[in-house]
């Protein structure tokens, strides 16, 4: 199933035949769909859409090609549309210097007074950007400290303006001409951009997709859209699918968040889905949020936890994939016996196995259990994050000693395991110092983390 975030199909060339092609549309999977408006006109035809099809929601704003005449009162209309239960965003509205259609302090006004109205109605703006990209930027690093939430459609900025955008909390959105031939640069950027802060969109009745390009785009073209981008990122249609969809649901409300996933595949390995809980809280864990990985939801509570029989009746056969990865949002050694059991079944059955840890498994336990890892365990993977042991207690939020009981464990975990330390890569952290530490002081292998 696939959700297209930006179709304007209330443009002419729609005209009677809006119910066939959001029939197409529900065919082909599309089963959501996101109609923004451009003024204060269209943005009323949306919310009509709205009302008449079960499947498609509405978005209001006025586009900036729209602010010739813009006044301080269409906010009102805006805020008055906005209460509407199927409307789910502000937009689209943003600023354009490629065309001369309406002065640049008009965009800018209207831009701006949206952006607070957005905040005000605690809805996600969608942002248009053509040749605008310096002026875009600085407003939205102005809302930083903001609750602001957009999903930049379209995309027409650089790989770092998209992760300095996803970094904020923001969503970047392609269209079909992802597909055109000369789009390779294009292409190098949708590359760059995880898809866990991705959304599918058509930008109906343009941008129409090879190998349609020339005729006018419709919903139904969204799923060429995802082809490319699950072509670019070397992962399956379903994985697009269903990163892209809770996407949808995170930023606009719609669809669902889906069952709690007590395994989930990534790639070609399977990911075990231990606990919640943990005795660390870490700056750049969701632990607490929603707690969705790659689309997976994996909240749950302890009295949710299952027992080792049911993972192992949902591994199966552990040979089919390359590995079977004990982690979720929580501390796997908080449940170590059910850990070892899982892991007991994988070996005797040919499976490969690694335990993404902090590290803390023997002070969770109250004894050295890194003897007990040995033919159960073949790779163990440790949140090393910081050589300080200060900086490291404020990113995890435990005590600054909790830090030489990780490095204690790395080294015993390391006569029974191949072990791998890691950091996440932020500004703060000092990346060459933590290679050097875990390469040449401590023997073991090291790896940065992406941090978004």
């Amino acid at each position: 199933m696939y959700t297209d975030t930006h179709a304007h199909m209330f443009y002419p060339n729609f005209n009677g035949e809006i119910e066939q092609v959001i029939e197409r549309a529900n065919n082909a999977g599309v089963n959501q769909i996101i109609v923004p408006g451009t003024d204060l006109a269209t943005s009323k035809k949306a919310i009509e859409l709205a009302e008449q099809f079960d499947s498609v929601y509405a978005a209001v704003g006025v586009h900036p090609h729209d602010t010739n005449e813009w006044k301080d009162s269409f906010i009102e209309t805006l805020e008055n549309f906005s209460k509407h239960p199927k409307v789910v965003a502000i937009g689209e509205i943003g600023l354009d210097y490629y065309y001369d259609f309406s002065p640049k302090e008009n965009q800018l006004q209207a831009f701006k007074a949206q952006i607070e109205l957005a905040l005000k109605v605690d809805l996600p703006i969608i942002v248009h950007n053509r040749e605008s990209n310096d002026d875009i930027m600085d407003i939205i690093r102005s809302y930083k400290s903001t609750k602001l939430r957009a999903q930049f459609h379209c995309f027409a900025g650089s790989s770092e303006d998209a992760k300095e955008l996803v970094g904020m909390g923001h969503f970047i959105s392609f269209t079909g001409n992802i597909t055109f031939k000369k789009a390779d640069e294009l292409r190098e950027i949708l590359k760059s951009v995880s898809l866990d802060k991705m959304l599918l969109e058509t930008d109906s009745p343009f941008m129409t997709p090879v190998p349609y390009r020339g005729k006018r785009n419709e919903p139904s073209n969204v799923l060429l859209v995802a082809e490319k981008i699950s072509e670019i990122h070397g992962v399956s249609l379903e994985e697009v699918s269903r990163i892209t969809n809770y996407n949808a649901y995170n930023l606009f409300g719609i669809g669902e968040k889906g069952e709690v996933k007590f395994v989930y595949k990534i790639g070609n390995s399977l990911y075990i889905n231990i606990t919640n809980r943990c005795n660390a809280d870490c700056v750049f864990c969701d632990r607490k949020g929603e707690a969705v990985l790659h689309g997976y939801n994996l909240k749950m509570q302890k009295s949710e936890e299952p027992d080792a029989e049911i993972y192992i009746n949902q591994i199966g056969d552990p040979k089919q994939y390359k590995e079977i990865v004990f982690c979720g949002y929580g501390e796997p050694t908080i449940r170590w016996d059910v850990v070892k059991e899982i892991s007991k079944y994988v070996k005797e059955n040919g499976g490969f196995t690694r335990l993404n840890t902090d590290g803390h498994g023997n002070y969770i336990n109250k004894k050295d259990i890194t003897p007990e890892l040995k033919g159960l365990i073949d790779v163990v993977s440790i949140s090393l994050n910081s050589t300080d042991p200060n900086q490291y207690a404020e990113l995890m939020r435990v005590s600054p000693e909790m830090h030489s009981e990780m490095l204690d464990f790395a080294k015993k975990a390391n006569e029974y395991s191949r072990v791998v330390l890691s950091i996440v890569g932020l500004d703060e952290v000092d990346t060459e110092k933590a290679k050097n530490l875990v390469t040449n002081e401590l023997g073991v292998e090291f790896r940065e983390r992406v941090y978004f």
